[in-house]
């Protein structure tokens, strides 16, 4: 057991530093810190276009790392973090962004999933209150099924 112990804590360490470990290379890394936080919080938000399900932060591939300069270049030019994503979404699409913003245009994905719990809500109340009690119809017997109930169970025993 302990042996399995001192083969698993190297391996523990190691896989999560590489799932800690972001895609960002040194060279695309801004002097300034603030911006280069800045950077970082929006490049979390950023869909990688090739990937899909990761963000340009996480992902290897030569588009995130052409978006996380574009990034870093605008903002080096001073835009807000409105004004680059703004710009990303009309190059790209909404579809850039990992958390869609609410709108109009994004109305059903935000709404359906509301409107589907409450149906199923609305099916399920409407289903279960019109059964009928199965206590209260087996208590109710006619006087001739009463006197065949017991009269099988004097037969039995």
């Amino acid at each position: 057991m302990r042996k399995i112990i001192k083969c698993l804590v190297p391996a523990v360490f190691f896989f999560q530093s590489v799932v800690l470990a972001h895609a960002v290379n040194p060279d695309e890394v801004l002097d300034n810190p603030i911006l280069e936080q800045r950077a970082r919080e929006l490049s979390v938000n950023i869909r990688c276009l090739v990937c899909q399900n990761q963000s340009i932060d996480d992902s290897d591939a030569q588009l995130a790392r052409d978006l996380r300069v574009l990034v870093r270049e605008q903002l080096v030019e001073g835009k807000s973090d409105d004004e680059i994503l703004d710009f990303l979404v009309e190059r790209y699409g909404e579809f850039v962004l990992l958390k869609p913003r609410f709108g109009a245009h994004t109305l059903a994905l935000w709404g359906l999933p509301i409107f589907v719990l409450l149906l199923g809500g609305i099916f399920a109340f409407r289903t279960f209150s019109k059964r009928p009690k199965i206590a209260g119809a087996a208590a109710v017997l006619s006087k001739e099924e009463q006197e065949a109930l017991d009269a099988m169970i004097n037969k039995e025993s």
